[in-house]
């Protein structure tokens, strides 16, 4: 039986990917007790990176999208970590938004919103957090944004 959270995901016309394999020395993510800890995921695709700085190559709607591919990557990391049993997401907790940015650009928030609005779209009341949206000079093979996450399970 689908899960109402992977029912939303389809009525909305979002895909989720497969987990991200990690791309340094780490893990995807760690399990402690009920409280999930996932990574920071990146913006791409299945056809590649999405790369660029706001504020400067990109606007602030791409940007958004950029977040949004970034939370289906941490759903799909959630799911892989509940063994494929994305039921067991109680709550998105918080959310660490990292967005490559110019120094004088000043609408992060907007940029995460992405994300977040993603998970509260399909997680419904359980997908409110807390969250921080942060500037970055760079991030990791030039890509526009990185979220990490805290999750509750049931």
């Amino acid at each position: 039986m689908t899960h109402a959270i992977e029912t939303r995901l389809v009525e909305k016309g979002y895909h989720l990917p497969e987990a991200p394999a990690p791309a340094a020395n780490y893990v995807p993510y760690v399990k402690v007790g009920q409280t999930l800890y996932v990574s920071g995921q990146i913006s791409q695709r299945p056809d590649g990176l999405v790369t660029g700085k706001l504020g400067d190559s990109m606007s602030v709607e791409e940007g958004a999208e950029a977040a949004r591919l970034c939370a289906l990557s941490l759903l799909a990391q959630v799911k892989a970590a509940c063994d494929g049993d994305l039921a067991r997401l109680k709550r998105v907790v918080k959310l660490t938004g990292f967005v490559n940015s110019t120094p004088d650009f000043i609408d992060q928030p907007k940029v995460i919103n992405g994300a977040s609005d993603l998970l509260g779209e399909v997680v419904g009341t359980g997908g409110a957090h807390a969250r921080s949206a942060v500037s970055a000079a760079s991030l990791p093979m030039g890509v526009a944004v990185e979220i990490e996450g805290i999750f509750e399970l049931e």
